[in-house]
Order: C-alpha cells, then sequence, then structure tokens
C-alpha cells in the first residue's frame, strides 16, 4: 500500500511539473519567432536556426540525462536541469542579438537536457503497461492546459515587453524546481545495471526500438511546426501577434477537451501502432492544407485537422516507445528515442526557417507546408511498414492486432 501511494504521489507530481513546465514554455517559445522576425527584423532562417540548435543540443544530450537517470534517479537530474532552464529564459530576456540569442537557446537546452529523459523514464517506471496509454493521455490534457494558458498569457505580457515575457517563463521552471524538490519521491528507472554504458549497450543491440526511434523523427518534424511555421503564418494573415495565442488556444483547447475521448474511443477499436499511423497521415494532412490556407478561419480548420491526429499520435508514440523500451535500462531507452526529437525537430526547425524565406522570395507561400505534408506522410508510410513486421512477432503483435 505505502507502495502504491509513493507511486500515485510521482504520478501527481510529474503531472504538475507536465503542466508548469508546458506553461512557461508555450508562454515564451512561439513568440520568439515573432518577435526576433517581426519586432526586432531578424531574418527567419537565423531564428529557426536558433530553434533547431536549442531543439538538437537539447534531445542530442538527453541521451547524457537518460544515462545519468540509470545511475543516479531522476529527482536530482530534473530539479538541476529546470533550474538551468529558467537562467536560459532569464538571458532570453535580454537577448538583442543573434549571438546572445544562440546562448540563451544553448542555455535552455542543457537544461531541458538533463530533464526530459527522466521525466519519460520516471513516467513509465511509476505505472503499468496496462495503464500507460490512459496516463500518457492525461499527461497529454494537463500539457495542453499549459499549452492553453501559457500562450495567452505570453501574448497578453507581451503587451508589456517581450522581456515579461521570457521572465514569467521563468518564474514557472523556479516553481517546478520546488516540486521536484519537495514533491518527488525518489525514482529508480533502472534494475541490474553496474556500469555506465550498459544500458546504452542494451539499446545498441535493440533494432526494433531503434527503428522505431527513426521514423518517430517523421512525427517530430511535423510537430514542431506548431512553434515556428504556424505562427509566421498566423502572424502573416493577421497582421497581429495575438493571432499567436489563437492557434494555441485552439490547440491546446482540443487537447483538453477531446485528448481523452478521442483516444478511448480508437482503443475499442484498434492497437498502438494503427492509431499512431492515423494519428500522424492526420497531421501531415492538416500541415498540407496549409497551402490552400489563404484567411484565418480556413488556418484554424487546418489547426484542426493536425490537432486530432496529434491527438492520436502523441500520447500513443510514447506509450508504444515504454512498451518497446527494456525495463532494465529505461533512462537510456528514453535517452536514445530523445534522438529522435533532436534530428526530427531540428530538422523541422530548419526547414520551416528556410523554406519561409525561400517562399517569401518566390513568391510562393504555399511550399513550405506541401514539403511539410509530404515529409510527414512518408513518415506514417514507414510506421505503417514496420507495423508489418510487428504484427508477425509475438513480442509485439499486441501493438497491433486489433483489441477485439
Amino acid at each position: 500500500m505505502q507502495r502504491l501511494s509513493a507511486r500515485r504521489r510521482g504520478v501527481n507530481a510529474l503531472l504538475a511539473i507536465t503542466f508548469l513546465m508546458y506553461c512557461g514554455f508555450f508562454m515564451v517559445i512561439p513568440l520568439v519567432s515573432v518577435h526576433y522576425v517581426e519586432t526586432l527584423g531578424f531574418a527567419a532562417a537565423v531564428v529557426g536556426l536558433a530553434l533547431a540548435l536549442r531543439q538538437l543540443l537539447q534531445q542530442g544530450f538527453t541521451l547524457v540525462g537518460g544515462v545519468l537517470a540509470d545511475r543516479l534517479g531522476v529527482r536530482a537530474l530534473i530539479a538541476a536541469g529546470v533550474l538551468i532552464r529558467a537562467i536560459g529564459f532569464v538571458s532570453l530576456a535580454w537577448a538583442s542579438t543573434p549571438a546572445l540569442l544562440f546562448l540563451a537557446m544553448v542555455l535552455s537546452a542543457a537544461g531541458g537536457a538533463l530533464f526530459e529523459a527522466p521525466s519519460r523514464a520516471a513516467i513509465a517506471a511509476l505505472t503499468a503497461e496496462e495503464e500507460r496509454a490512459r496516463i500518457y493521455a492525461l499527461l497529454g490534457v494537463v500539457g495542453g492546459l499549459g499549452m492553453t494558458i501559457g500562450p495567452l498569457m505570453g501574448a497578453l505580457l507581451l503587451r508589456l515587453n517581450f522581456q515579461t515575457v521570457a521572465l514569467v517563463a521563468a518564474a514557472c521552471f523556479v516553481v517546478v524546481f520546488l516540486v521536484a524538490l519537495l514533491l518527488l519521491p525518489p525514482v529508480a528507472v533502472a534494475s541490474g545495471q553496474q556500469r555506465l554504458g550498459d544500458g546504452l549497450r542494451l539499446v545498441a543491440r535493440d533494432r526494433t526500438f531503434l527503428t522505431f526511434t527513426a521514423l518517430l523523427m517523421g512525427y517530430w518534424f511535423m510537430w514542431v511546426q506548431i512553434t515556428l511555421s504556424l505562427p509566421l503564418v498566423a502572424e502573416r494573415l493577421t497582421g497581429s501577434t495575438d493571432a499567436v495565442g489563437i492557434i494555441y488556444a485552439l490547440n491546446a483547447g482540443l487537447t483538453v477537451l477531446l485528448q481523452y475521448p478521442v483516444l478511448g474511443y480508437a482503443q475499442r477499436f484498434l492497437r498502438p501502432m494503427p492509431i499512431l499511423i492515423i494519428g500522424m497521415a492526420l497531421m501531415a494532412l492538416g500541415l498540407g492544407a496549409v497551402a490552400v490556407a489563404a484567411s484565418m478561419p480556413l488556418l484554424l480548420a487546418c489547426v484542426v485537422i493536425f490537432t486530432l491526429g496529434s491527438l492520436l499520435a502523441t500520447p500513443t508514440q510514447q506509450a508504444v516507445t515504454a512498451s518497446l523500451a527494456d525495463e532494465r535500462a529505461l533512462g537510456s531507452y528514453f535517452g536514445v528515442n530523445a534522438l529522435a526529437l533532436a534530428l526530427g525537430g531540428s530538422l523541422g526547425n530548419v526547414a520551416g526557417g528556410l523554406l519561409t524565406d525561400v517562399a517569401r522570395s518566390l513568391g510562393q507561400p504555399a511550399l513550405p507546408w506541401l514539403a511539410f505534408g509530404l515529409a510527414g506522410l512518408g513518415s506514417a508510410i514507414g510506421v505503417a511498414m514496420l507495423a508489418e513486421l510487428f504484427q508477425r512477432r509475438p513480442a509485439t503483435a499486441h501493438l497491433v492486432e486489433n483489441p477485439r
């Protein structure tokens, strides 16, 4: 009973941490492209590169955080990581040159590298396989609340100045620091590992997990467009930064209202892999349709399609990742899995910035969105091919076969 109580307390603490992280992150990051491109006159490619650097460094070095979590546990790493990210956001408040912007992104990435894999591994360690999809869906709802409140607060605080937005976002991560220290119990995310590199050796031999991780790059390539390309097109169509808050409010509001029922309905008929495939295909359709969105209502319709896909794909890819990971080294597995976000997210940010600049110079605003849609569709097809392989193997057939 005591162990069950500790697990529940740990899950509740991670839910609170997730909300505050999403709120602080999405309070400021979606406004980075608007502030630096539209207000300070930076090239979109420069801002995209800065965001890509943060993504690449954070997810690339998340591997280090995962390996350390196997040895040290998760609480200290989460606390240290969020404190470093807070410092990064404070520095962003006064980053008025490209060099300072890049420095702020590096600090933000360093913090994220320490807390991301430990947080994800902790959820896997604290939950049973049959309840993970539900817990990840609940995390999606909580994250959606943060994504709703964060951008709206950011848009409101931006009326004062961008510095205020960055400082309040940093304060959210200071609160996370306190929650992690005071409420999160000690969580072990590895068993039987004696040497630091044992977990990585397990992952390196797991070809199924590595293949799935590589295919997730396409999912993250699409997902990061909500932090760069979608805010830019919303601002272009309306001429107001308030549109950025509307985009995020719609995305997050649908997540809060529909995450549980949509995923629950899908699970009545489909196993995780088919749900993931459908979700990724809908995300690709939503992004591709922006090519013909000539007004804000049409853009919002595209965001609805994209969000419905995300409601299916986001918790499902997390649950599949946890199911494929070896319980002897959850930290290392989630650290390696973060490379999908490192590479896919970085490519998405770079492509978003470069294609936006190219599209403006050529007068072809549809170009980026057609490219995003095709890339996402190709990844969904790759996951479908992997699902066929899963069906032939007893160890992974439960991720594909019809639950009925």
